[in-house]
């Protein structure tokens, strides 16, 4: 497996493009023809980094076991010809998602602004640092991407875009939402906590004079 690739987090049926109910056969067939067209010798579509990622994808649905273990995490279940729609569960995780998605980008800005110089996170980093699961994280960060908030550098650690700094100074998130996703070992300093209460001892006025 390419070191700089981790097999948790990537798609490896959108790479290949196949379906993730699709046999060994259809496996093999598209990554036979995928990996001819960014080979390196390849000079008109050659990509090393797309290449790298079709292996990867290759050595994970090809081995059952592997396949097996990679489908559970993704939630990914073959039901053949009766899908499931998740019901409730499905909108009350719409609002959690978003909550996800800032969390990110707010430490992929962090990060750019406190370490110019090395201002990428990796996948197993970020997966430190936030409160997710392996399915969200992958949902979140897929998202991200496909809106170019954010990008992977060639070593694929994941990095704000201008775009994404933009985003999250034209929607401010509110910080109380994305703290909620941050683990406290994450952060570097203590966060106060809220003032309490103190009574009111403001004169009592009578509205009847």
């Amino acid at each position: 497996m390419p070191a700089s690739l981790d097999a948790t987090l990537q798609d490896h049926y959108a790479i290949l493009e196949v379906d993730p109910q699709s046999v060994s056969e259809t496996i093999q067939r598209a990554y036979s023809k995928l990996a001819q067209r960014y080979h390196s010798r390849n000079t008109a579509t050659g990509d090393a980094r797309m290449f790298d990622a079709i292996n990867l994808a290759y050595e994970v649905l090809s081995d059952p076991a592997r396949r097996k273990e990679f489908d559970t995490r993704q939630g990914i279940g073959h039901e053949g010809a009766s899908p499931k729609f998740s019901g409730a569960e499905f909108f009350d995780a719409l609002g959690p998602e978003a909550g996800l998605r800032a969390a990110i980008l707010c430490l992929l800005y962090d990060r750019r602004r406190s370490r110019p110089s090395s201002p990428g996170l990796n996948a197993r980093q970020i997966e430190i640092m936030v409160e997710a699961t392996a399915v969200e994280l992958s949902a979140a960060l897929w998202y991200l991407k496909q809106r170019v908030l954010v990008s992977s550098d060639d070593k694929s650690n994941m990095q704000i875009t201008v775009d994404g700094m933009d985003f999250l100074v034209s929607q401010k998130p509110v910080p109380e939402d994305v703290m909620g996703f941050i683990k406290p070992a994450a952060v570097a300093v203590p966060q106060p906590r809220p003032p309490q209460a103190q009574p009111d001892k403001s004169p009592i006025l009578n509205h009847h004079q």
